[in-house]
């Protein structure tokens, strides 16, 4: 599956995994007993029917506290992580869902510090120096603040700057490591890139996507416990919640830094008949998944789309002139409408933008104008409704025709059509294959890492 990589923050390689480590007492067969790995639903060669010696607690009651080769995490630690995200969500979570997010979040951790570690081992750890000079950075592109801002805002959520700082430290962390140990040894060529220039030629004018991905990575044995997290996500994101901030803390793909968005692509660059069969019948804003997929799932929202090599009618720049009126709330209902039908025929008889003004002041309507928005900017009910206005009409009145209502109307003053999208460069092309190639071994790397790890839970 194709991922768009950017050096910014949020390398967030948590997804809803559940990575079990086996001792090798009592697994039979040479290979298990070395450590060879082996596949097949009977690989571990597992009864059909279990006794339990120990009856299995309720992981949702495990205290969400582990010591990762050594280091400590606590339970503050995931505290202050859940406390941002939660305030990073315009809906609120169930209480059962906010559990859920809990061992997630213990999971994130766990990987973060194993990526700091591993970095530090490779001799390329993250200096305070960086860590406090990204944060900087976060916090004013973020939110505009400067730290001081910052940190009172985390400690107002319940969180601290210590949380975010220690995400940063992991991602900043992920990302020396695979820019050293991973990008290097990926290889596109130039065959590759012109073949796919040659396809996206023969496509013109057909339809490319804007797509944003969350991809949660599964095995057999915890298949339906991703399954179950998935639809969760779904449940969530139906309900409200941001897709960029789920993407950010649950999606294993490397878009993830981004928020999930893949940017502009064709079907065939999602390299999966699954998805390119689900995302061909989407609309924009709609969301499908769990979507299974080799090693997966994935949950697909259609951000935008539009024609191959044509340029696209939304991202005309409009010159526009609001004109609205403000009814008196002390007046009947009839007068209101008679005031409505006044406002209309005064709408009729402006003469373009130039007469606007004026003849808006005659009537007590005031007017407000924006010279730079496209068209694709507006709400989606007056998208189409603009591009089939000349310069000097106006849409049809819209509001509230009722006491203390407000009605207005958009004049267009102005448009300049987009110039030919001429698609992707080369260079692009090839940067995106390399992105997703550096995506699947940048999740074999993590899953070593895993492997090795000595974890212990509290």
């Amino acid at each position: 599956m194709i991922t768009i990589a950017n050096k910014l923050l949020k390398f967030s390689t948590a997804a809803a995994l559940a990575a079990t480590a086996m001792a090798s007492t009592g697994l039979t067969g040479g290979a298990q007993a070395q450590g060879v790995p082996v596949s097949g639903s009977d690989a571990f060669n597992l009864p059909e029917d279990v006794t339990f010696v120990v009856e299995p607690g309720d992981p949702n009651l495990r205290r969400a506290t582990a010591r990762v080769n050594g280091n400590i995490i606590t339970g503050t630690d995931v505290d202050h992580r859940v406390a941002w995200i939660l305030a990073a969500q315009d809906i609120e979570i169930p209480e059962s869902e906010v559990q859920r997010l809990r061992l997630q979040v213990l999971r994130n951790l766990i990987d973060e510090t194993l990526q700091v570690q591993e970095a530090e081992a490779q001799e390329m750890g993250i200096t305070n120096e960086e860590v406090e000079s990204a944060y900087r950075d976060f916090a004013a592109s973020a939110r505009g603040y400067t730290v001081a801002e910052m940190d009172a805002f985390l400690a107002s959520i319940g969180s601290s700057p210590r949380s975010v700082k220690r995400q940063i430290q992991g991602e900043m962390a992920w990302d020396r490591l695979l820019r050293r140990n991973v990008r290097p040894f990926v290889n596109v060529s130039e065959a590759e890139v012109n073949e796919l220039v040659e396809r996206m030629n023969e496509s013109r004018g057909t339809m490319e996507y804007r797509l944003g991905e969350i991809y949660l990575a599964a095995t057999p044995s915890n298949r339906d416990q991703v399954l179950a997290n998935a639809n969760q996500i779904i449940e969530q994101l139906r309900q409200g919640g941001s897709f960029v901030a789920y993407a950010r803390q649950f999606s294993q793909a490397s878009s993830a830094i981004v928020g999930g968005d893949l940017g502009w692509i064709r079907l065939e660059q999602l390299q999966n008949a699954t998805l390119e069969a689900a995302a061909g019948g989407m609309v924009p804003g709609q969301l499908v998944g769990p979507i299974e997929i080799p090693g997966g799932y994935s949950i697909l929202l259609m951000i935008d789309q539009r024609q191959i090599g044509m340029a696209d009618p939304r991202d005309a720049l409009l010159s526009l002139k609001q004109v609205s009126l403000n009814l008196p709330g002390d007046i009947s209902q009839a007068e209101a409408e008679e005031r409505g039908a006044t406002f209309a025929e005064a709408i009729q008889d402006m003469q373009g933008c130039g007469d606007a003004n004026l003849r808006a002041a005659a009537i007590g309507a005031t007017t407000v104008d924006n010279d730079q928005i496209q068209v694709r900017q507006l709400p989606e009910a007056f998208q189409q409704l603009m591009l089939q206005l000349n310069v000097g009409q106006t849409t049809p009145p819209f509001g509230e025709l009722q006491p203390g209502g407000n009605l207005r109307v958009l004049m267009l003053c102005g448009r300049d059509d987009p110039e030919e999208f001429q698609g992707p460069s080369p260079d692009q092309i090839m940067m995106s294959l390399e992105d997703e190639r550096v995506n699947r071994r940048a999740q074999r790397y993590l899953r070593d890492l895993r492997r090795d790890a000595v974890i212990e839970y509290n």
